[in-house]
């Protein structure tokens, strides 16, 4: 399902990243660095909340606003029933709606806020998501402490958050369209091939949005996917080559920017709703500023797995969804 938008923009962003993403390639793109892996709180959950929080308060700062000037808080992360998100909302006491896409839950909020917005039920929207590697490791795998071996073909928990306010006043960034994925399950059992997992859902979403608006592939000065991982990111190739014949050209993949995955040890790359919108936010709307893109398709991708379906041996699901930001004329 695609939606077109004529008077979506998006006014500003703001992102907050960790200690290790911030010794990588596009450190110099953040708004904030935060090295201490608590962010100064009690515990990783507290100090996911809190970049969250910081994230909101650079953006607001940005746009010379306060949080009473802000119609609604959409956002979401990976904890058990997105706590990181609603203790935020809890701290900014605006109307607030809570999402889980996984990793492709930065453009469900975007769409969302964009439906909203187009149809003037908004007059504006600050969308936010977050992650956390020692969160998402105590969650989902181990507790860092206990340095467990994992295979190459892992990804890397993003540590950071990233928002953005959207709104119908004119800026740079235009929200051309959004396209709502569909859940594919390809059968796969494996907790450590998130890029497999997705690539399938990626591809599904990339050629529905074409179809939908009739629109080639051509037509992007860059599709980025998000995130898939060193691995994804040659497996959607091939499925893109096999199944549809398409040669992805003007591609990248968001998992294979935020790191250095030659030097530093994150195994195929990033992964968290963090990791998309903070490569997108920063690095690419840098380009597009400077007009040498206008048009980008980010499709953000998700693996649908809890800790209880794993242990049961069940297959994983993944979902993706796309957004279409072009530079204003």
């Amino acid at each position: 399902m695609t939606f077109k938008y004529k008077n979506v923009y998006i006014n500003d962003t703001a992102t907050v990243v960790g200690k290790l993403e911030n010794e990588g390639p596009l450190s110099k793109y953040f708004d904030k660095a935060e090295l201490d892996y608590y962010v100064g709180e009690k515990t990783f959950e507290e100090g996911e909340t809190k970049l969250i929080l910081e994230s909101v308060d650079i953006l607001l700062k940005k746009q010379n606003k306060n949080i009473e000037d802000i119609n609604m808080f959409i956002s979401g992360d990976l904890l058990n029933q997105i706590t990181a998100s609603s203790f935020a909302a809890l701290k900014l006491k605006t109307p607030y709606l809570g999402i889980f896409s996984a990793c492709a839950s930065s453009v469900e909020g975007l769409i969302m806020a964009s439906n909203m917005i187009e149809k003037r039920q908004l007059k504006n929207c600050i969308c936010s998501v977050s992650s956390d590697n020692d969160c998402a490791e105590r969650q989902f795998r181990y507790p860092v402490e206990y340095g467990g071996p994992k295979p190459l073909t892992t990804t890397f928990t993003v540590t950071g958050a990233a928002s953005a306010l959207l709104s119908r006043d004119k800026s740079l960034i235009k929200v051309e369209s959004g396209t709502i994925g569909r859940v594919i399950d390809m059968g796969i059992k494996d907790a450590y091939s998130m890029g497999a997992v997705m690539a399938p859902a990626m591809a599904d979403t990339l050629m529905m949005h074409l179809k939908d608006l009739k629109r080639d592939i051509s037509y992007y000065d860059l599709i980025l996917s998000g995130d898939l991982g060193r691995y994804g990111k040659d497996i959607l190739k091939d499925y893109m080559k096999e199944e549809y014949n398409i040669k992805l050209t003007k591609y990248d993949d968001t998992a294979c920017m935020i790191y250095d995955i030659n030097n530093q040890n994150v195994y195929s790359g990033g992964s968290g709703p963090a990791c998309a919108p903070l490569v997108t936010y920063s690095y690419i709307f840098k380009l597009m500023k400077k007009k040498k893109i206008k048009r980008v398709l980010l499709i953000a991708t998700g693996a649908l797995l809890s800790t209880t379906t794993v242990n049961q041996k069940r297959t994983i699901p993944a979902i993706a969804h796309a957004i279409s930001l072009e530079v204003a004329e």
